[in-house]
């Protein structure tokens, strides 16, 4: 009898195992970037695409590096994202451990009467029971596999954050460098006007001017000193951001910056491989994307599998003891059995719920193919953005150059008393003009080289590991 038992377990768990290797639903496949063959924009050159991860260190300015570390050391928005890998981390536990059995212990002790007997009964009960839900459609293993997905999928996240960060706070130095050169040309450009309006104030107390230029020169001076305040806010405004995004304070930033002041940093150069393709696999955005459409699509799976009967396996063993009436009846217990469900009717649910995980799915897919697109956007853009502003960049230097050539000129005829000193200070005025031109120029073509990083993927690679306490498996 025991044999026959025996075997019989034997042969239900062979037919489970072997009902088990089935799994419904799509087996994914990762689809390909669409995007053009190759790029419609001029490409940058003498570097190499590798040096991104290492890209801030390249620059002229150690500060802007020391920032940027500064800022992912500790930042709230990362650690955001550290969290949510834990969490994923922690879902793909529990998704692998659907796929084994699980066993509890249980004790339990009782005293009382059921009004059958006078007599008080004491029961005392401890067992081990064990259950498994035989994987028989490959739900369990489908939900393991859209964990498995959001957790790689997390870890992208968490890449992008860094990504995006880094851009952000050099585009916040990189403003702010800027502001500070136009601080000191506006305030040039202040003196200058009020050394007009002085000489003006004395032509016309003179009586070789009208009243009116007396007025359009202190209008000038005031329209002069108001662009300087206004720029010299947007300049404590960039310390306060940058405050924010690196969390040090602010005494001791403002200490650091007095070094390289109003001089904007310098980026290395690097380049960017011909096929769109190539380039879209180093944006860590677009991995956590393909991601999230993996796990939608395990998630058909899942929803189709609860289509179809499952099958549950139980067990129980352990001790019992009843005492009554002064006497005690103990002894072993023992079940083992299948439980088998079978869907038969619930109004449409499990179909709808199977359609709503397709809808889901192709939604992803549909956000994935539109954020490649975006991708070949932002790179293209940020490459004419470079080219336009590298090509004005070589005018507005000349232009400079020249205005500052005739300014020396101004300057010698005024001291050789040959010249005015209107005239003086209009060519004054249009030099720092040309120079705030250029300072602008400048700024767009080292903002365009960190959209281009950002829109690259920073140099981030799927083989790359997550930094702090939770690390990639």
């Amino acid at each position: 009898m025991n044999k026959t038992r025996s075997r019989a377990v034997v042969a239900l768990l062979s037919i489970c195992t072997l009902l088990a290797a089935c799994a419904v639903g799509p087996d994914y496949r990762r689809p390909d970037p669409i995007t053009p063959e190759q790029w419609h924009v001029a490409l940058p050159h003498g570097g190499d695409m590798g040096d991104l991860a290492k890209w801030w260190a390249q620059f002229d300015d150690p500060l802007l590096a020391e920032l940027i570390d500064q800022a992912q050391r500790d930042n709230p928005g990362l650690n955001q994202a550290l969290a949510r890998i834990a969490q994923s981390r922690a879902g793909v536990a529990a998704a692998r451990s659907a796929l084994f059995p699980s066993v509890d212990a249980n004790a339990s002790a009782q005293r009382g009467n059921d009004n059958t007997t006078a007599a008080i009964q004491n029961l005392g009960r401890a067992t081990l029971d064990a259950g498994w839900e035989i994987d028989l459609f490959g739900a369990r293993r489908r939900g393991r596999e859209a964990a498995q997905a959001r957790y790689e999928g997390a870890q992208a996240q968490w890449h992008d954050a860094r990504v995006s960060l880094a851009a952000e706070v050099a585009q916040e130095y990189v403003g702010l460098r800027t502001c500070e050169a136009l601080v000191k040309n506006l305030g040039e450009d202040l003196a200058s006007r009020m050394e007009s309006e002085r000489l003006t104030h004395l032509k016309v107390n003179a009586g070789f001017g009208a009243p009116s230029d007396d007025a359009l020169a202190t209008a000038s001076s005031a329209d002069a000193s108001t662009r300087l305040n206004a720029q010299q806010a947007e300049c404590d405004i960039s310390v306060k951001a940058l405050v924010a995004l690196t969390g040090l304070d602010e005494t001791d930033l403002r200490q650091r910056l007095t070094d390289r002041h109003g001089l904007l940093p310098v980026p290395a150069q690097f380049s960017i491989r011909q096929l769109p393709a190539q380039t879209l696999l180093q944006r860590p955005d677009l991995a956590a994307s393909e991601r999230e459409l993996a796990a939608a699509s395990a998630e058909i799976g899942v929803a189709e599998a609860a289509r179809y009967p499952s099958l549950t396996l139980s067990g129980t063993v352990g001790v019992q003891a009843v005492r009554t009436g002064g006497t005690t009846f103990d002894g072993n217990l023992w079940s083992i059995g299948p439980a088998l469900n079978l869907p038969i009717f619930d109004a449409g649910r499990r179909a709808a719920d199977a359609d709503a995980a397709q809808a889901r799915y192709d939604e992803a897919r549909a956000t994935y193919e539109g954020k490649a697109r975006q991708a070949v956007r932002e790179v293209e853009q940020a490459l004419v953005r470079l080219n336009s502003a590298s090509a004005r960049e070589a005018d507005a230097k000349r232009a400079a150059e020249g205005y500052e050539k005739t300014l020396a000129a101004s300057n010698d005829l005024w001291r050789a008393g040959a010249g005015s000193m209107l005239d003086l200070e209009l060519s004054r005025r249009i030099a720092v003009s040309s120079r705030i031109q250029l300072l602008g120029v400048q700024r767009e073509r080292v903002a365009a080289w960190i959209s281009l990083y950002r829109a690259a993927g920073g140099g981030w690679s799927a083989t790359d590991r997550v930094a702090g306490n939770v690390s990639k498996d």
